[in-house]
């Protein structure tokens, strides 16, 4: 596929091993299921280009300020524990940015394309036996590669804003946070899966697991509701904290215990910051969330 400009460096990945590092510190600041919220939000620069097959493992710690490159569209993906309502509220989202004048595609993991769909029936459905988490993320990118080459790529080439339910961070925040994978070798698959591809904002819609869990209606329920537990749940809660706290200038936590017009509400706050030319001023702390409740 030509024009998907494989030949540029991507800026900010300057060697291997600072997202474990960055993880490994984030650990320290949150504690098994308790989010630990900075009181604002500010906006994320970053860009979206992508380099080759030649795999230099991206640092959870992405402290890229450039904006995206002219005319090329932006990235945001969607995230969070189960039942946070994650494809509600990118609906929403694209209907709102489209309701401006702007190009939206929205997508969603795993998915959106016809090799994706079937291999999403794959991941979801119950399964006899229990599926090996390296299996799991295999398929999971797999299902990304096609998503990436085939919808993504292309549509931010064209200028379209690209809107993804769940992308590589649920990858790490299940079968590495959850299911035990070591996070450098998800991340190495990752790069391969995506081409150095990286959202410019990621929205983690966050929310205690046994909440997630009730809103999800018995016939509704997928493998990963119906055959994990509480525990490995709360890992994956806690995996979506920590990278949030390790990568702050792209995660925004949103708190999904709201309504759903609040939650939109922040969701579309947080948008606007990445889409502002505003900078926030040196010495700041950066902030992670987007709070609907005192």
């Amino acid at each position: 596929m030509g024009g998907n400009g494989r030949g540029q460096e991507r800026p900010g990945r300057d060697g291997q091993g600072r997202g474990e590092q960055a993880e490994s510190t984030a650990a320290s600041h949150v504690a098994e299921g308790t989010p630990q919220w900075p009181g604002r939000i500010k906006r994320v620069d970053s860009t979206s280009s992508r380099s080759g097959h030649a795999v230099t493992v991206a640092p959870y710690t992405r402290l890229v300020t450039h904006p995206a490159p002219t005319g090329r569209g932006r990235f945001i993906t969607i995230e969070g524990p189960e039942g946070a309502g994650k494809t509600t509220q990118a609906s929403r989202l694209e209907a709102t940015l489209r309701a401006r004048g702007l190009a939206v595609r929205g997508t969603r993991e795993p998915g959106g394309t016809s090799l994706g769909e079937r291999i999403r029936e794959l991941l979801l459905a119950p399964s006899p036996t229990p599926i090996d988490p390296l299996a799991d993320a295999l398929l999971f990118n797999a299902a990304r590669r096609q998503l990436v080459e085939e919808v993504i790529e292309p549509s931010l080439e064209a200028g379209t804003t690209v809107i993804c339910a769940r992308f590589a961070d649920s990858t790490r925040a299940y079968q590495g946070h959850g299911g035990g994978l070591p996070i450098a070798d998800l991340v190495r698959l990752e790069e391969i899966a995506t081409g150095g591809l990286h959202p410019d904002l990621t929205l983690v819609l966050d929310l205690p697991v046994e909440l997630g869990l009730a809103r999800k209606a018995p016939e509704d329920q997928t493998r990963f509701e119906k055959d994990f537990d509480l525990a490995f749940h709360r890992r994956v809660r806690n995996g979506f904290l920590k990278m949030a706290v390790a990568e702050p200038r792209r995660f925004r936590l949103i708190d999904a215990t709201a309504s759903q017009d609040e939650v939109a509400e922040s969701i579309v706050r947080a948008v606007d910051h990445l889409f502002s030319d505003e900078t926030s001023p040196a010495g700041e702390p950066n902030g992670a969330v987007v709070r609907n409740t005192p």
